[in-house]
């Protein structure tokens, strides 16, 4: 079994689901149910996805499981630039969280990718 804690990648999602929740705040009320919502639940996905795979017992379940959560860092940055383009988000915030999850999906690729070479 693999120590989630460990990887880079994990630290990244944990640090985007933070920072999603707190810029989410502050969204319209009206949608609490629609952009927020999905924004939290996709950014919490991306951690879950990681810890789920690191709980498995193949490298193959694994991978699998880094699949889905890179497939949840898109969503994500698509759901940002949503935000973005409604001004749901500063500027400044935008571009923050835009990097934070630019910065995630790159190094969950990079892990995605050394994982399939060495198999």
């Amino acid at each position: 079994m693999r120590d989630h804690r460990k990887l880079r990648a994990f630290e990244l999602a944990d640090q985007l689901v933070m920072s999603v929740y707190s810029a989410t705040r502050t969204f319209p009320k009206d949608e609490m149910f629609g952009l927020t919502s999905q924004l939290r639940r996709a950014s919490v996905s991306v951690a879950s996805n990681i810890v789920e795979g690191c709980a498995r017992n193949s490298q193959a379940d694994f991978v699998r499981f880094l699949d889905m959560a890179f497939g949840s860092i898109r969503e994500v940055e698509y759901q940002l630039t949503i935000a973005r383009r409604f001004e749901y988000t500063s500027g400044e915030t935008a571009e923050r969280l835009a990097s934070q999850a630019d910065e995630t999906a790159r190094v969950l690729a990079g892990l995605i990718r050394s994982l399939r070479s060495s198999s």
